[in-house]
Order: structure tokens, then sequence, then C-alpha cells
């Protein structure tokens, strides 16, 4: 297939992009700057700019542009952009697909387990409906731009959780490892939602020769608790992790972040991901810890 991928220099983009060509298809990036060559393509988000044949030449779009949730502190301005920064790449893509003469058949647009809320006592699958909050808010506007595209275009909402990588979300927690600051953050009960980063890739290239349409949960078959992985990780990086910081330390010192995503706990299933057929390579948070720190587990 032809695929053109927005993001495609993140973390989990550049894991994408490899995994895209290790499975033979021929890969667009949209860049920020000049474009160096055919593979990639310049783009403006932020002011609509994109070119249109490029998309119109295509047979999927991916779309993982956003910034990042793993910056702290959310100060207000950061807020603003962590919303207008997914709605502007979004819209972008979806207006384009729009106006093209052959619209892409697949639009696969980036989305979060954010859109859940704080929900300790639920299975949560794709069915379950949004919770309360500032990121159930920024999903649900993310989300909304994506399906304004034509009705023959198979829209798949990617609502991924924490993950399991050297990057990304997944930074800090190692950053803070490595020089022994590991901790268990709130209550031992809370469960963070986590998908490798070979897994979330894979699945992501999956979607794209598979039927499925709608929101699909990216997390991992076997959920585990905050506490469990904070662990795992200083056990498989020879740290100590003796730290427990309260939840009332974590919501004051990081306000919104820390209160919805770091003590946010939710139990979120991949439903629809395993009822199509997907395969994990990492079932379980200490096999994807594992597979990140081979030498050291």
């Amino acid at each position: 297939m032809h695929v053109v991928v927005g993001g495609a220099s993140g973390y989990v983009g550049t894991e994408l992009v490899h995994q895209l060509g290790e499975a033979g298809h021929t890969i667009v990036r949209l860049v920020r700057r000049e474009a160096q060559g055919p593979s990639e393509s310049r783009w403006n988000p932020a002011t609509g700019e994109i070119d249109a044949a490029v998309i119109d030449s295509a047979d999927a779009v991916v779309n993982l542009s956003g910034a990042s949730l793993a910056q702290l502190p959310w100060t207000p301005s950061y807020k603003r952009e962590l919303l207008s920064s997914r709605l502007q790449a979004t819209s972008t893509l979806a207006a384009a697909i729009s106006a093209a003469a052959t619209p892409p058949a697949i639009f696969l647009s980036g989305s979060a387990v954010g859109f859940y809320g704080d929900r300790p006592d639920e299975d949560l699958t794709e069915s379950s409906p949004r919770g309360e909050g500032f990121l159930p808010d920024i999903v649900e506007q993310w989300e909304s731009a994506a399906l304004q595209v034509p009705s023959g275009v198979r829209v798949v909402l990617l609502r991924t959780g924490i993950v399991v990588g050297r990057g990304g979300a997944f930074g800090p927690l190692e950053l803070l490892t490595k020089f022994g600051l590991g901790a268990r953050l709130g209550d031992k009960s809370i469960r963070w939602p986590w998908i490798s980063l070979h897994d979330e890739a894979a699945a992501i290239v999956h979607l794209l020769t598979s039927t499925v349409s709608g929101p699909v949960n990216l997390v991992g078959p076997t959920p585990a608790t905050s506490d469990a992985i904070t662990k795992r990780l200083a056990l498989a990086m020879k740290r100590p992790r003796v730290f427990a910081i309260p939840g009332f330390a974590v919501s004051f010192g990081l306000g919104t972040a820390g209160r919805e995503l770091m003590l946010a706990s939710q139990r979120v299933l991949p439903e629809r991901l395993l009822a199509d057929g997907f395969a994990f390579r990492d079932e379980t948070v200490d096999e994807a810890i594992r597979a990140t720190w081979p030498a050291r587990a």
C-alpha cells in the first residue's frame, strides 16, 4: 500500500515507519521542513498547508501528530497546545482527504485511552462511554475532527495507552528510575493501560488491512498496576524503587497532569483488536519491559 504518515518522526511514528517498510508498504512522511526526496512531503498543520497530490495518490493516511502528553508541567498555554496541535493536524488531513479526487480508502487517526477518564471499578471497552475531565474533552474533539471525512473512508480511532519503550510517556519513568528515583505513584491499585512500542506499531500495521472501523483500544491484553510497572522497570534497570509518592502530592505538584495522566485508574481491554485476530508479541508488561531492556532484565 501507499501510506502517508503524519508524525512519522515521533516516538511511535519512527517505529511505525520501520514496520511499514518491513511489511513492503511505500511510505511518504509528512514533514514541517523542506522535503528531502520523494519519500517526504512538506506540510504545515497550523495553516492547513498540505500537498493535495500526496493525499490524492495515497491508499491510506496515518495521523500520529500532536504535542506530547509526557511534557510536564501542563501550563495553561501547554494545555491549549495539547488540543490545538491535535485539532490542526487532524483537521488538515481530514480536509485534504475530503477534497481529494480519489480519497484514500483508510484514515487511521491517533487517539488516547484518556477518553475514558478515571474509572477504577469498570472494564473499559470500545463501547464504554467517555469519562469526565480535561483529557476526555480533548480526545472527544480530536476524534470528532478525524470523522470529518467522506462516508466511504474507513476511519479507525487509535485509542492508545502508555507505550512501553525508550521514550514517549515512558521516558520520564526511565529517567527517574535511572537515577534511583523510581517511585510508586498514589495507591497500589491504580491501573495503567499499557502497550509495548513494538505492538503499538504492529497493531497499526494490522489495522491498515483490517475491516475494523471506529475506536480501537491499543493496549496490552493483560492489565497491570502502576505499582507493578514501576517495580518491574526498576528491577530490569537494576535500580532501587523505594519511594512511594502519595496521590495528594502528585496532584498538588502536577495538577491536571498528575490527576488525569498518573493517578487515573483504567482497566482498558483491547476487545476489538483481539476479536480482529491481532496477536500481541508482548502479552504482559514484564515481557514488554524485558524486550526493551533485555541485557538488564
